[in-house]
């Protein structure tokens, strides 16, 4: 087993290794004000961004799955890592040298099989790019320079050879450290009769990165007549690598994407290289499966949903990239982008037309052309006698359904009324009233539809999973707003609040969640003289991850006031306090009352002391403010 990572180090990485930058290289963010950056959750579905970042904490939060916690916590999370596996590769990437407690450095193959996985692909693109300079690799040379690429175009996206050997590579990674189990569980090998062999014999060899740019898998291209394999190879689903989950460029045109808010989607590599070398640096392509939900959510984070948000398919004009746009189609409603599809006059794809035409004939292609919804509609249309008004009936039957999943009503009037004119249907609102009433059906159907939004949590009812024990929080309730802001003045701003804040009791905080975060603050030493590792030492002295989870949350959420200063810290202290003091003025109020004129006169007189000491302290509070504390 692995030593454990020295304490010192990890928390080096945690501070070496910026949370924006991190999370950035998976979704956009953008400014949500007060320092703090927001965007489309990845761990969940959403519409507009409940996600935030705060760069200056380290932490990030989602106000609507609960989903909380540093850097390492979003990398674990996002690429289903290991606490070690995750230490070791934010360390990579900060030039840290790890220490292990017991038994020093870890050596490689003691390291987990993510990070396993990877570098063994890491080893086979720099094998690969190497081989195809080879005299063997002459016909993948003369390949790509038919397509028109040259070295300098393979180079930077990472273009290789295998060779047509049985177990060149697998050789080579042997050599390297790597074991047959990681060989064939990597996908580069798989059985032979005596041993592993290479999956990839005499390809072509294409690189496929993730969002954060780690190599998980290949695509690779038959190149000679006796091959039988299929004309593209891809790497089988491994551990690291699921099809539907990968897209070809994306790490190449993650920034422009975000930047434009614009994707063109493109059907093979080849087309990747010609839009990218043309221009189009937002090219992407799917790797060996059909355009999906997965493909979806990896483009939304970067587009973000704006209302300018472009999405581009360029499938060819045959038969099947007809059929492909079609399934794209189903998923349309997911995106809040518009999508188009772009086809040229004379179905070349993007790379023959970039050799035919030139780079420019490229970028006029992706501008955007027919909506996806129209050409999706017109592939409908086009197999029915429009002639007659069986035909049109028939055509309406099939058609209107697709309509009616626009669950924008506006815009389904609209199309309604453009599919009204496809048709040929003089009376539009005929049709515009069928569309509205097959959508009504599929809602009282309880059809969710692929565009539908899950319904969001309020902050009034917090999902039971993630609340600690007690009533749930209120924020239309004042208590509750306050000590909310109290909270997050604690462990944003400790100096603010502090030293009076550590004077407050537990039982100061009426809801139970919020009463846990003070408690926990307690624990950790109190906000009085925070040091820097102030909020770790805090969510380090909650008791469960739901506790945990509101430390987060209060400490990522933006504090509510124009200007936080100590007259609105000094406002929320007197007012918590406040109302601590009115609440036990009513308990002792009671308390008399119950003791009656009969009751014991010294119990009498002690509790008359304390109403009268309490009523004096609450008229100092409302009178001098936080000077009073």
């Amino acid at each position: 087993m692995a030593g454990r990572i020295n304490d010192d180090d990890v928390k080096a990485v945690r501070d070496a290794v910026p949370i924006d930058a991190v999370v950035s290289e998976y979704l956009q963010l953008r400014n949500a004000g007060g320092g703090n950056l927001k965007g489309l959750c990845p761990f969940h579905d959403e519409k507009s961004p409940s996600f935030q970042v705060s760069p200056s904490k380290g932490l990030f939060h989602c106000f609507g799955c609960q989903e909380g916690g540093d850097t390492i916590a979003f990398v674990m999370k996002i690429d289903h890592l290991s606490f070690s596996e995750t230490v070791e590769r934010l360390a990579a990437k900060a030039g840290i040298t790890l220490r292990y407690e017991e038994g020093g450095y870890n050596p490689g193959h003691q390291r987990g099989e993510r990070i396993r996985l990877i570098e063994a692909h890491k080893a086979a693109a720099e094998y690969y790019a190497g081989q195809l300079g080879s005299p063997e690799a002459e016909i993948g040379r003369k390949f790509l320079a038919e397509r028109g690429f040259d070295q300098a175009a393979a180079e930077h996206f990472g273009v290789g050879y295998s060779p047509a050997g049985w177990d060149h590579l697998t050789r080579f990674l042997r050599g390297k450290g790597f074991s047959d189990k990681e060989l064939i569980l990597s996908g580069l090998s798989q059985d032979g009769r005596r041993g592993p062999i290479d999956r990839f014999r005499g390809r072509l060899m294409w690189p496929i990165k993730d969002v954060g740019g780690e190599i998980v898998g290949f695509g690779a291209r038959k190149l000679r007549d006796d091959d039988n394999g299929p004309k593209y190879l891809n790497t089988p689903e491994t551990p690291i690598y699921k099809k539907s989950q990968v897209l070809y460029g994306i790490d190449l045109a993650k920034k422009d994407i975000a930047k434009i808010s614009r994707a063109v989607v493109v059907e093979g590599y080849t087309d990747v290289m010609a839009c990218h070398l043309a221009g189009v640096t937002t090219a992407i392509a799917t790797c060996g499966t059909a355009f999906g939900g997965d493909h979806i959510k990896i483009l939304r984070r970067l587009l973000m949903d704006n209302g300018s948000a472009r999405v581009i398919f360029t499938f060819d004009g045959d038969a099947a990239g007809q059929k492909a746009a079609l399934r794209a189609f189903e998923d349309d409603q997911k995106f809040a982008a518009e999508t188009y599809i772009a086809i040229a006059p004379d179905g070349m794809d993007p790379c023959d037309l970039r050799l035919a035409k030139g780079d420019e004939a490229v970028v006029d292609l992706v501008q955007p052309r027919t909506p996806l919804f129209e050409f999706a509609l017109r592939q409908i249309v086009r197999r029915y006698d429009l002639e007659t008004p069986a035909g049109r009936a028939a055509a309406l039957d099939e058609a209107a359904p697709v309509v009616a999943k626009i669950k924008n009503i506006a815009s389904q009037h609209e199309v309604a009324v453009q599919l009204a004119g496809m048709l040929g249907i003089l009376d539009t609102q005929f049709v515009v009233r069928r569309v509205a009433q097959i959508a009504r059906w599929q809602r009282q159907g309880g059809e969710r539809g692929p565009g539908r939004q899950q319904p969001q949590r309020t902050y009034d009812t917090p999902a039971p999973a993630a609340a600690p024990p007690g009533p749930a929080l209120n924020l239309r309730s004042p208590a509750h707003r306050t000590e909310r802001e109290l909270l997050k003045l604690a462990l944003q701003r400790p100096e603010l609040v502090s030293p009076a804040f550590d004077a407050y009791g537990v039982d100061e905080f009426t809801a139970p969640p919020y009463a846990a975060v003070r408690q926990c603050i307690q624990d950790a030493g109190g906000a009085t003289g925070a040091p820097s590792d102030y909020l770790d030492a805090v969510r380090e002295a909650a008791p469960n991850d739901s506790v945990r989870a509101l430390v987060t949350e209060l400490a990522v959420e933006t504090i509510f006031a124009k200007t936080v200063d100590e007259a609105y810290a000094g406002d929320q202290l007197v007012t918590v306090r406040l109302r601590a003091v009115d609440r036990r003025i009513r308990d002792v109020q009671g308390t008399l009352a119950r003791l009656g004129p009969n009751g014991d006169p010294e119990r009498i007189a002690a509790v008359q002391n304390e109403l009268w000491v309490l009523t004096q302290y609450g008229q100092s509070l409302r009178n001098n403010g936080a000077a009073a504390l």
